[in-house]
């Protein structure tokens, strides 16, 4: 008898608990299977689920989302030429209007002006360019990557970084905890750089406490170059052999962009907010932002977006959405890693069924199995609404690319799944021209030649182990 009025004290306790954080998470107005989730785990997991919830879930977004605006309000940013819009195509401007309006008031990324820019085709081509304009700096370096990893690849571009620095040019280099792993856990790999006076920084580094969530989460997935404010790079390839075909016969097929001119100002801008959320404070930006020289001749129109996990808006999934439903004649993509969701899935269907010539690229061998699967998962339901797909045969594929009709591609570092578009630090550049877009699409016509379409007979056919590991990989697509 003794111990009821503390049993009841306790299941008083409990009830107060769960009635306050669900309405704790009800106030949050997160999607319905979210909200769900979250409660579902408070009242099975009590004190433990309050911990999850503040530390790694939806509340640590919020807190990064916070340190981010710090980091961008830190960030003197230069003004954006006032005639970028004189003497552009005005059949370009228009269909394009209201895509860019999206990614200034989203992402407040102007549009700006590319003098020049070079279509990169696999690794030989891209390494050549990057350690080129490396090898050309005078004044800074600024290097951001994914994976930086420490083989043959990455000595060579870490020793063309040594010899800037050693010649006087300050030399940024920021990689991420989980994607360079190996370089980080090596203590010399780095230390070259150090001893020349360049700065090296890690994102997000991982420790015991941080494990949960974080290690597949938060990552930053960008791959951004720039070298004396004047020439950028951005795209699908990282720093390591496997994407390298002078090291690996076979390496990744990937896609690079190098652009020159103005717009290398926005790609300057994230990798600076990376480094500053990273380091606590933005360095002395004086000479990052070059003034454009005179007499410059025309070029592409390009905007650069950035999202992640502190953005308020997803901005490259919203910029993908709203170019591939303004399509009247054809949508491309190729990615390595496609897993939609509802919406991603329902506007390249909609934009199928309304004539739309929508063909998706993607790998045959993927790296991983279960991303793989799951993104067979979504064949057949594409197929019937008359979407093509191909599947890429003698390489993995690694570019993620996106282009519609004749006036738009974009090229950059975020897949067509949850992943990139809402849990990874991602960038993209969008390009507003016939140039890079005919440029694009003759590269995807290529890529074709080498690919199997995927049938829907084909597909009937299908044994049914077959389908069920798609179906069990499927369920996993919120998280891969």
């Amino acid at each position: 008898m003794s111990d009821h009025p503390l049993m009841s004290a306790l299941t008083i306790i409990e009830v107060l608990y769960v009635v306050v954080l669900c309405a704790w998470i009800l106030l949050e107005k997160r999607s319905p299977a979210a909200t769900l989730a979250w409660i579902f785990g408070l009242v099975a997991l009590p004190g433990a689920g309050f911990v999850i919830y503040f530390f790694l879930g939806p509340r640590r977004i919020r807190r990064r989302r916070l340190k981010r605006q710090r980091a961008q309000q830190s960030i003197a940013r230069p003004d954006v030429q006032a005639d970028t819009l004189a003497n552009r195509d005005p059949g370009v401007l228009r269909d394009a209007s209201q895509l860019v309006r999206l990614g200034e008031v989203a992402n407040k990324s102007p549009l700006s002006l590319a003098t020049r820019h070079e279509l990169l085709i696999d690794g030989a081509a891209t390494y050549a360019a990057i350690l080129g304009a490396i090898r050309s700096a005078r004044e800074h370096v600024h290097v951001l990557y994914y994976i930086f990893e420490p083989d043959a690849t990455g000595r060579e571009l870490l020793n063309a970084l040594v010899e800037r620095a050693k010649a006087g040019v300050k030399v940024r280099l920021l990689v991420d905890a989980v994607g360079s792993a190996a370089a980080v856990g090596d203590e010399s790999f780095f230390e070259p750089l150090r001893r020349h006076g360049a700065e090296v920084a890690v994102f997000n580094p991982v420790s015991f406490g941080s494990l949960w969530g974080r290690v597949l989460n938060f990552r930053n997935h960008r791959k951004i170059v720039v070298v004396d404010g004047r020439i950028g790079f951005t795209g699908g390839l990282n720093v390591t052999d496997e994407e390298n075909p002078e090291r690996r016969p076979d390496a990744w097929r990937d896609t690079h962009l190098c652009l020159e001119g103005p717009c290398v100002n926005q790609l300057q801008i994230v990798f600076l907010e990376d480094w500053c959320y990273v380091r606590g404070s933005a360095p002395d930006t004086t000479g990052l932002f070059p003034e454009p020289s005179g007499g410059e001749p025309g070029g592409e129109l390009v905007q650069i977006l950035d999202s992640g996990p502190d953005k308020e808006h997803e901005t490259i999934k919203s910029a993908y959405f709203a170019a591939i439903s303004a399509a009247a004649s054809r949508v491309w993509l190729s990615m390595a890693y496609f897993v939609p969701d509802e919406a991603m899935g329902f506007v390249l269907k909609a934009a199928a069924l309304r004539g739309v010539d929508v063909r998706i690229l993607l790998p045959k061998r993927s790296d991983s199995r279960t991303v793989a699967l799951a993104a067979r998962s979504y064949y057949d339901e594409l197929l019937r609404t008359g979407v093509r797909i191909f599947e890429y045969e003698p390489r993995m594929l690694h570019a993620k690319t996106l282009l519609v009709d004749d006036w738009f591609a974009a090229v950059g570092t975020a897949n067509y799944d949850n992943r990139s578009f809402r849990q990874n630090f991602e960038v993209s550049a969008l390009v507003y021209g016939r140039k890079l877009a005919d440029e694009l699409g003759a590269s995807f016509e290529r890529d074709l030649e080498s690919a199997k379409q995927v049938t829907l007979a084909a597909r009937l056919r299908l044994a049914l182990p077959q389908r069920l590991f798609e179906g069990a990989a499927r369920v996993l697509s919120p998280v891969l």
